[in-house]
């Protein structure tokens, strides 16, 4: 088998300087192995990205496996290292069997194997590199420098991405590997006391907020007065992440005739609170509303909805060239 200038060559070769002073180099080989057979406990160390899955999963429906995963032998099974969206895209096709790369490593070249691995993909975000290099840290009598030779890093390196672990709260450690939250919004978080981020993940989650609206809730947050009013930046966000909006009050462009100024006023305007009505209506509580809550808001949503449209069709008039 070929192996030479791959990612898994390169990853093993990785192993083979880590453990230079046996002067040994073990390279995979190739073994069918049953998928529920297929110990997934390392999949932990990775984040959770069902999107990702199911463009993989609907790859397999169509093309089948078309590269082994990486596997070790580990307490009379096999340990997968790398391939993990591909295991539960299996299952959930219900494939029996999967191609494996069978590697001899111990528990933590499996994880030097995974940052090489991934490293060479770019396919690992820094949470996830942080998250294994904390697990190899607590798995062994290491020292950060120590750390830094093994997975061929900085020791500044190494240092910021445990440093995004040690600020976070496990419960919101939690959520990203879930993949409720991202690690951009928990670049956010990490400037809140630990203690109060989960509160603020909650409402990131609940409402889908992107890393920059992450930001502003933040800063809300931490320039609220007292803790009466952190309490209502929580319970009703959405009063605060538009009460700095991106766009100006008063837009002007001089390439734009007096009308096309007014109406690009018109319309930047009217956008934040137009966004708020969408904010406020993917609120878990719209559901909520009883039969007669429903009948007094329904037709105002039904006439916004009506102006919608038509703002749509006159908008299709614009004469704009298609790229």
């Amino acid at each position: 088998m070929i192996v030479n200038g791959t990612p898994i060559a390169q990853a093993i070769l990785s192993i083979y300087f880590y453990r230079h002073q046996k002067h040994q180099l073990v390279l995979p080989r190739i073994e069918v192995i049953p998928t529920l057979a297929l110990d997934l406990s390392l999949s932990e160390l990775r984040i959770m990205n069902v999107s990702r899955k199911e463009q993989i999963e609907q790859s397999m429906r169509l093309w089948g496996q078309l590269q082994p995963i990486i596997v070790r032998t580990h307490e009379g099974g096999h340990q997968v290292i790398d391939g993990f969206k591909r295991v539960y895209a299996a299952m959930d096709l219900m494939i029996v069997d999967m191609e494996c790369y069978l590697v001899d490593v111990d528990e933590q070249e499996a994880k030097v194997l995974l940052l090489s691995y991934n490293r060479t993909n770019q396919s690992m975000e820094a949470w996830e590199e942080a998250m294994v290099l904390k697990s190899m840290l607590e798995g062994g009598d290491l020292e950060q420098r120590h750390l830094a030779r093994l997975v061929d890093r900085s020791p500044s390196w190494v240092s910021r991405r445990l440093s995004l672990i040690s600020k976070l709260d496990e419960e919101v450690a939690l959520e990203i590997r879930m993949g409720t939250i991202t690690s951009r919004h928990a670049r956010a978080l990490m400037r809140l006391p630990r203690g109060n981020q989960e509160d603020l993940a909650r409402v990131i989650s609940h409402f889908h907020l992107s890393s920059r609206l992450s930001e502003r809730l933040v800063d809300a947050w931490l320039e609220a007065e007292d803790e009466d009013e952190q309490r209502v930046i929580l319970s009703h966000p959405e009063h605060f992440l538009w009460s700095q909006p991106d766009l100006p009050d008063q837009p002007y462009d001089d390439r734009l005739s007096a009308y096309g100024n007014e109406l690009m006023q018109d319309v930047m305007n009217i956008w934040p609170q137009l966004d708020l009505v969408r904010i406020t209506m993917e609120d878990g509580r719209f559901g909520d509303l009883g039969n007669s809550e429903q009948e007094i808001i329904y037709p105002f949503l039904i006439e916004l909805n009506g102006l919608s449209e038509k703002i749509i069709c006159l908008t299709s008039e614009l004469q704009i060239e298609k790229p």
